[in-house]
């Protein structure tokens, strides 16, 4: 915990971070916290049941689709899923900047085909030009900067008729409690980060469904695209839930272990105050984007 990088030390300065120095800061909240996304993403879903992974798996069909790519691929748990469907009917890629996330998705698909690179979203010059039917982005595309050259990257490597899919952060406001949790958790982290939150992590562009639909269709021009706001829930007992919740977001890890505990405390007493039989419901709002080329059936 308490993770220090380039980029908290130009916000403690109140300077606006570079790509560079966020990139340091990606690296080094994941060298330390390999992993940490998927359980809590894994567990989050939608009115039927769903979760992110499912979301994206399920654009592709098989009669179709052959080459798939994992853009940010992390710990390699879409990859595997779609392993778990579609077994040796798919060439399956990933890539991923950091190494320790890397090393987990090897050896989750060490029984699999797939075949994984280190590299940023920006720049994939290891892969040629329309050689994916589908690239997925899962909850990486908010934390990459500059987003404009990921978006036309992805385009370049897209087959005329493949799709292009991200899972993206949602309205703060479209879900039922996130702002109040949110604003427990930068609370805390501004206590000791003020300017945390004035200075996002990645472009904000890519956070609101407006900016997202204007900054892809200025790359895929003729193709098309589409914005759907989805609920995720997560259910579990306070204590679980808030230190589920905790472990997900980036804010956390600036913290130290008591300031951390501290926040812990807060989000537990608000999830009690919501519960349930001993159950509490957290509700995060993201965007399904879906681009469609020329053809796609």
């Amino acid at each position: 915990m308490k993770i220090k990088s380039a980029w908290t030390r130009q916000i403690e300065s109140g300077q606006q971070p570079s790509s560079l120095d966020l990139q340091d800061h990606l690296d080094t909240v994941h060298d330390n916290n390999a992993g940490f996304t998927e359980a809590f993403a894994w567990n989050c879903r939608d009115a039927n049941g769903k979760n992110s992974y499912e979301l994206l798996a399920d654009i592709i069909d098989k009669k179709y689709h052959s080459h798939v790519l994992d853009l940010g691929c992390g710990s390699g748990v879409l990859l595997d899923l779609c392993n778990q469907r579609f077994g040796s009917e798919l060439i399956l890629s990933g890539v991923d900047m950091n190494d320790s996330e890397l090393k987990l998705a090897r050896n989750r698909l060490a029984h699999t085909n797939t075949k994984l690179y280190q590299g940023a979203a920006q720049k994939l010059d290891c892969f040629a030009d329309s050689s994916f039917d589908v690239i997925f982005c899962h909850w990486a595309l908010t934390l990459m900067d500059p987003v404009v050259d990921v978006l036309a990257t992805s385009k370049r490597l897209l087959k005329e008729s493949g799709i292009f899919a991200a899972i993206i952060d949602g309205d703060l406001k479209a879900a039922p409690g996130y702002l109040q949790v949110h604003d427990i958790i930068y609370k805390h982290v501004q206590c000791k980060y003020p300017n945390y939150g004035v200075f996002e992590l990645g472009d904000p562009r890519v956070r609101t469904a407006t900016e997202l639909q204007k900054l892809t269709a200025e790359t895929f021009k003729d193709f098309n695209i589409n914005i759907t706001p989805i609920n995720l829930n997560f259910n579990a007992a306070p204590r679980v839930l808030a230190r589920e919740i905790a472990g997900f977001f980036y804010a956390s890890f600036v913290l130290s272990h008591s300031e951390f505990n501290h926040m812990l405390t807060d989000l537990e007493k608000y999830f009690i105050m919501n519960q349930q039989d001993g159950i509490s419901c957290f509700t995060m709002p993201v965007n399904r984007l879906v681009v469609s080329g020329r053809g796609e059936k």
